[in-house]
């Protein structure tokens, strides 16, 4: 599970970049900690999230989502965060690179928090679904 120390300026508006690899068929978690400039850790307090991965960028409406992730706050005022996709979300990933990124809100403040490449890669053999 891979694990990802960022630091976030939310005045500078540009996403931190943080690329991942994806097995299909097997269960995915990407742990975030997120400090601000001065180091210390980033208050999520009264935020939610939101991230996706497609096979393209896009400008309007012309790519959709492949897949979207759950986002759980596991230390909001610790600022720890964490994306997943379960097994069989994975499984029906085709082979390929992908584009993704995670957004986290707080009343109509939406950031662009972290984004960045996925690669997803089949696997050899995998448990039954």
């Amino acid at each position: 599970m891979p694990s990802r120390n960022i630091t976030f300026d939310p005045d500078s508006g540009v996403p931190v970049g943080s690329n991942f690899t994806i097995n299909t068929g097997s269960d995915f978690k990407a742990k975030f900690t997120v400090v601000n400039t001065s180091s210390s850790a980033y208050n999520f307090t009264g935020y939610s999230g939101s991230a996706q991965m497609s096979k393209s960028v896009s400008i309007g409406s012309s790519a959709y989502a492949i897949a979207t992730f759950n986002v759980g706050f596991t230390s909001a005022a610790g600022g720890k965060f964490e994306i997943s996709l379960g097994s069989t979300a994975t499984r029906s990933l085709a082979e390929g690179r992908y584009v993704y990124n995670v957004l986290v809100s707080s009343g109509s403040t939406v950031y662009n928090i972290t984004n960045g490449n996925i690669l997803v890669l089949p696997g050899i053999s995998s448990a039954p679904a």
